[in-house]
């Protein structure tokens, strides 16, 4: 039988989708794409913001439509906040953020009472599911989710109540994943989850514990940390990250907003300058770190004023990359309560401004390094050039074909803004 597993949003419905995929292969199903007549489809869907609704409910329509024939599974972030909607959508099997490592025990069970199946829990009262890879199609990077669920509800954000209460993977279960895809030749693992810095949380280990354990696997060059929240990064972190060449020379520190009065509405749990100065002992420690982050604008509180602001302490700052967000009002959370004072226009012009300076900084991050050897881990080989990343998460392209997962060192030359590549 075919089965087609499509995927929308972050790392972490990435690894539970290859999860899937694994389960299906070892029971002798095919994985194909939507246009290859699937008898399955399963969709993971996203719900961070409206545009994200938008293409789940898109992609579960289009999936009927071509497959109308098809069982249809629908799990992930937009079934947990729209499940009521959902189902006359024409599907078969639905569920949220649980039970996608039971996927093939509910069409087993479908197949035998030709009735819809629609399964949720509670969130935050759940275990953390396990689920373990072994193999990631066509990548040279291994993605471990080592954590679920958050519980800082920040006033904008719908993933607490659609991902529930922060829980972990167990350091033991974590690291023999992790040693499963070492040993199969994965040289870079990126550590993952909902809100992977709080990893441990209750119990006696945390995300540094992780860390000091997986690098003592002598084959595994890089470990990456999908994002860290500024809150999260402690002095045993810090040094960690001194003495450990093996983490990778980039972190995701998610600001959202460089002012402090839309910092407090936002509900986030530090001020501009607690965030400077944490950032400021990190590039001591590594001086040429690439420092990329989230910034929403245009959230309801957020002023004209309040916005020079936020463009300022960027710019302060030197972010390598800024990933710009327009506030995306979401039903149920304290910031959709708020009067909105900014409009779709201010909006887009807000987020234009953000993309732009986004750029200039990103260029000037990369300039540093110019006639520079750098090490690249090679990911991507075509007929004619090689892709990859450096350890500070550079995207580069080699004129030469190479093998997956090779480590190439060259001297690093810029092409312009978004592409550089190494001679």
């Amino acid at each position: 039988m075919k089965v087609c597993v499509l995927t929308l949003g972050c790392k972490v419905n990435l690894y539970e989708s290859e999860v899937i995929k694994e389960q299906f292969i070892s029971n002798n199903f095919q994985i194909v794409d939507l246009n290859n007549n699937p008898n399955i489809i399963i969709i993971n869907t996203c719900s961070v913001t409206n545009q994200s609704d938008s293409k789940s409910r898109k992609m579960i329509r289009r999936a009927k439509k071509i497959n109308p024939d098809s069982i249809i599974v629908v799990c992930g972030c937009f079934a947990e906040n729209h499940k009521e909607n959902i189902l006359s959508l024409g599907v078969d099997i639905l569920i949220g953020n649980k039970d996608k490592s039971r996927i093939i025990n509910l069409i087993n069970d479908y197949y035998e009472t030709k009735t819809p199946i629609v399964k949720f829990y509670d969130l935050n009262n759940s275990l953390f599911e396990d689920m373990v890879i072994n193999n990631f199609e066509n990548r040279t990077r291994g993605f471990v989710k080592i954590q679920d669920g958050c519980n800082n509800y920040c006033s904008y954000c719908i993933i607490p109540y659609v991902r529930g209460s922060i829980r972990n993977k167990d350091i033991n279960v974590a690291y023999e994943e992790i040693k499963e895809l070492v040993n199969k030749g994965y040289k870079e693992i990126v550590l993952t989850g909902i809100h992977t810095g709080s990893y441990g949380a209750g119990t006696n280990y945390n995300l540094t514990t992780l860390i000091k354990k997986i690098s003592s696997l002598k084959e595994l060059k890089r470990i990456r940390i999908s994002s860290i929240e500024i809150t999260e990064i402690d002095d045993d972190f810090l040094k960690e990250l001194k003495i450990n060449k093996k983490i990778c020379d980039h972190l995701h520190i998610p600001l959202q907003s460089g002012e402090d009065s839309v910092l407090k509405m936002m509900n986030r749990k530090y001020n501009i300058q607690e965030y400077k100065e944490l950032i400021n002992k990190i590039r001591k420690i590594r001086p040429n770190i690439n420092i990329t982050t989230d910034v929403i604008v245009g959230f309801p509180t957020e002023t004209k004023e309040n916005f020079r602001e936020t463009i300022k302490n960027i710019k302060e700052i030197k972010f390598g990359k800024i990933h710009v967000f327009p506030y995306s009002k979401r039903n149920g959370t304290a910031a959709a309560r708020m009067k909105d004072i900014v409009s779709s226009i201010e909006k887009k012009n807000r987020s234009k401004e953000l993309i732009n300076l986004s750029l200039e900084l990103e260029h000037d991050y990369y300039l540093k390094f110019i006639d520079q050897k750098i090490e690249v881990l090679i990911e991507e080989v075509n007929d004619n050039y090689s892709m990859g990343h450096t350890s500070n998460y550079i995207k580069v392209v080699i004129n030469k074909k190479l093998k997956p997962n090779q480590e190439y060192i060259g001297k690093f030359t810029l092409l312009d803004k978004n592409n550089v590549k190494i001679l």
